[in-house]
């Protein structure tokens, strides 16, 4: 969509924003495109909802994404240590065996005459235990946390209904509670670094603002790359694959993450668009000519997990290199299809056909 200029769309209330170089524009100058919105609920809270969060005193202050302030460095430089190369290296033989033994075992099942649903048997977990190590957390219910994770992401970024959108602050709530307990634990402790919350904590954060930390990044540092390995597997199916290849191809075109938001601290044009202060923007990430690296954003909010969603995705592929020629799909895929997080939330398949080719990607 290059060259495309900004325009609103009355049914989703923003400025997309699709060309990649004005989205590139609008990613390096947060200082008139603000980041105050970006984990706002895109489908406004109900009273009932509010209620059930208020009674956790669940509160997301700027800490990270949604951070312009002074505040936001020394948060991010804290968190991104846990990121650093060397980290993101070494944890490659723990990915590599977490997902060649889920691959095992779908591969089995399969031979057994069951159908397997790639999502849940090799792309969910994962990512997730990857990043609890990295973290330095433990004695963490990783099935909880999956379904706390994508709760959350339809209770802000999707469009429930009032009864669904109380299910889903329910949810929410109970994961701010377990997140409250940690950081109690860790002030506590009195110990600064260690673990995620040790760390936050040794930095002199609010209960608030830890909470926050821990929120939006126990779900953007895994449940993101798992939806990525999902839409991999999905392109890969019934395909011989070139795994760096898929990764940055799906990136470019299908991210999980496709758009993200932005809004205007004063009036401002951008390419030959006008916009007043206090318009929300909608970038797109994904599904365009640009630079896979788009994905992940750009500047002093570009991705801390970065290298390690490409890194896990390789993985992964990797891993099922052998098995992803050999299936196809039993039913169509569902998928989750939210304002900023797309994937297929199952991949429920059979081993392929006799005599059907192989395509390669």
């Amino acid at each position: 969509m290059s060259g495309c200029p900004a325009r609103f769309d009355d049914a989703l209330g923003y400025w997309r924003v699709d060309d990649p170089a004005l989205a590139r524009e609008v990613l390096l100058d947060p200082q008139t495109f603000r980041p105050d919105n970006a984990v706002l609920a895109h489908t406004p809270l109900s009273v009932k909802a509010l209620r059930v969060l208020s009674a956790v005193g669940f509160a997301l202050p700027p800490t990270l994404a949604n951070n312009g302030g002074a505040s936001h460095r020394p948060i991010r430089a804290a968190v991104a240590r846990f990121f650093s190369p060397a980290r993101v290296a070494a944890i490659e033989p723990l990915a590599r065996e977490l997902n060649v033994e889920r691959v095992a075992a779908a591969s089995a099942a399969l031979a057994n005459g069951e159908q397997v649903d790639l999502v849940q048997a090799i792309a969910a977990e994962p990512p997730a235990l990857v990043l609890l190590h990295l973290l330095g957390l433990t004695n963490v219910d990783v099935p909880a946390l999956k379904d706390w994770s994508l709760d959350s992401l339809e209770l802000f970024w999707g469009w429930p209904d009032a009864d669904r959108q109380l299910e889903l602050a329910h949810s929410a709530a109970e994961f701010y509670a377990w997140l409250r307990a940690r950081t109690t634990a860790a002030r506590k402790a009195a110990r600064v670094g260690g673990d995620l919350f040790g760390v936050l904590v040794g930095l002199g954060l609010s209960d608030e603002e830890v909470c926050a930390v821990g929120y939006f990044l126990l779900i953007a540092g895994q449940e993101t790359t798992t939806q990525l390995i999902s839409t991999a597997f999905h392109r890969s199916l019934g395909r011989t694959i070139d795994p760096p290849e898929v990764v940055e191809q799906v990136l470019r075109e299908s991210s999980s993450v496709p758009t993200w938001r932005r809004i205007t601290a004063a009036p401002t044009t951008l390419g030959d668009v006008d916009l007043p202060a206090g318009a929300p923007v909608l970038l797109g990430l994904t599904a365009h000519n640009g630079p896979a690296d788009l994905a992940f954003g750009l500047g002093i909010h570009r991705c801390l997990g970065a290298t390690l969603a490409r890194l896990e995705t390789r993985i992964a592929l990797e891993a099922a290199q052998p098995l992803l020629p050999t299936v196809q799909l039993a039913e169509p895929a569902p998928t989750i299809n939210l304002l900023s997080f797309r994937a297929p939330r199952q991949l429920l398949v059979t081993p392929r056909r006799v005599g059907a080719g192989l395509q390669s990607c």
